[in-house]
């Protein structure tokens, strides 16, 4: 299942790009190409969010879809990156020079300045998610959960803004889904994770109250 949905999105984004293309393949380049990469990272990223609220719903072990979150995962990060680099390096072999500069001066029109902001935020946040390999086991990991989690809401607004697919047509109605979806999981997961905290620490007080209890009849 989890293959399945990742696929049909990412071809969903490969359809709504194509159609965008005026001329076919002669139309194919860098800044052609750049939001095709955006689309797809972001539809690889939102599978996992909706994946991991399946699992969970459904009880199965993380094991499941080890191997489904490892490949895809680093499809996402190198789609991720190619995103914003192949605006910036087709930017700069035009003479506009290098970023934030080339961006948001000769790109995007001032009043969407705002929005490619956020979107470096929301990549940065996703970058330093990668690091959970040495760090998720640390007590305060949990907080970059949450930034990246926020980054993902970020990059539907700076999608919605920004994307030339996004603006009419049907994958418009598409992003509308994928924002209530990506809600729906998320507030799926932090339901969960206010559920355990009552429990944890309700069971902390029914440790402290039978240690005084012992400790009144001893």
């Amino acid at each position: 299942m989890a293959w399945s949905v990742t696929s049909g999105a990412c071809l969903l984004a490969l359809i709504v790009w194509w159609q965008g293309l005026n001329n076919g393949l002669a139309s194919i380049n860098s800044y052609t190409l750049f939001p095709l990469l955006g689309i797809l990272a972001f539809s690889i990223m939102w599978a996992h969010y909706i994946m991991s609220a399946v699992r969970q719903i459904m009880r199965a072990e993380t094991e499941v879809l080890k191997t489904y979150f490892e490949i895809t995962s680093w499809l996402a990060l190198i789609a991720l990156l190619l995103h914003p680099g192949l605006l910036v390096w087709q930017l700069w072999r035009d003479g506009f020079g290098l970023p934030p500069g080339s961006v948001l001066e000769s790109y995007v029109a001032p009043t969407l300045r705002g929005v490619v902001i956020l979107g470096t935020l929301s990549l940065a946040a996703f970058l330093l998610y990668e690091l959970r390999r040495i760090f998720q086991t640390i007590g305060w990991w949990r907080w970059i959960q949450y930034l990246s989690d926020g980054a993902m809401l970020a990059v539907l607004y700076h999608g919605w803004q920004l994307g030339r697919h996004l603006q009419s047509g049907w994958y418009r109605m598409v992003w509308i889904m994928y924002a209530i979806t990506l809600i729906a999981a998320l507030g799926y997961r932090y339901r969960g994770l206010v559920k355990e905290k009552r429990e944890s620490t309700r069971n902390d007080k029914t440790d402290d109250l039978t240690h005084n209890r012992q400790r009144r009849q001893g």
